[in-house]
């Protein structure tokens, strides 16, 4: 049978008062020795030992700002504001194809919309799909549209946003509460609510504020 070496004993020899004296000398340059690295690495170092800190605070915070942000941006497109393309021609001049807006989402939560507003609202037939049209008659009004003319309340309104003279007879219709008349500018080429009906105040997305883009035709859509 081979028996198999204690090595606690091994590693306990060195607790033996001879040997602590025969190796006394050593430890006490291998103290002065760490000591003298460490009084140098103080003396010539102390720039890249702060230095390294700083650096990895730095990359923390960086890290969790970038985090933040992200958070935040997840929240704006969810509660205050989101992009949106434009696909169709219906509100011709006005938007074209392939234009971005910014619409603000939490508006109305602030003031009540207003006739000439530009919105982004879930088409009632299939809320799915988005529409981009402008608010032509509000709640509690009276809307009619004779030889190419809106008339509210009988009365026409000035529209110098729309694409030119367009066809057709509407009305008068009363608008429901809590409910819109929304028209595209391009009249002649427009699915609207002459088709689809009055649209509901929940089913408005928010205003488009502005075109970003592209760069050439960035403006401000808020109507004056």
């Amino acid at each position: 049978m081979v028996r198999k070496p204690d090595f606690s004993k091994v590693r306990n020899l060195t607790t033996h008062p001879v040997l602590r004296r025969l190796l006394a000398p050593f430890r006490r340059v291998s103290v002065d020795w760490q000591a003298r690295v460490t009084r140098y690495k103080a003396m010539h170092f102390p720039a890249l030992t702060k230095s390294a800190a700083h650096l990895g605070r730095a990359a923390w915070d960086f890290g969790k700002t970038l985090v933040i942000a992200f958070l935040l941006a997840q929240l704006i497109m969810v509660s205050v504001a989101q992009a949106f393309q434009v696909e169709q021609f219906s509100m011709e001049p006005t938007l074209l194809p392939n234009d971005r807006v910014l619409v603000a989402k939490f508006i109305y939560r602030i003031r009540p919309a207003r006739r000439g507003d530009v919105i982004v609202l879930r088409y009632p037939l299939n809320q799915s799909r988005n529409y981009i049209k402008r608010i032509v008659a509000l709640p509690g009004e009276q809307v009619r549209i004779k030889d190419g003319r809106v008339l509210i309340s009988g009365r026409a309104i000035t529209e110098p946003y729309i694409n030119g003279q367009f066809t057709g007879e509407y009305g008068p219709q009363g608008v429901p509460d809590n409910e819109y008349f929304v028209l595209g500018d391009n009249r002649n080429n427009s699915e609207d609510s002459r088709a689809f009906g009055f649209v509901k105040k929940d089913l408005v997305v928010g205003q488009a504020l502005l075109i970003y883009w592209p760069p050439r035709r960035a403006r401000v859509l808020i109507p004056r």
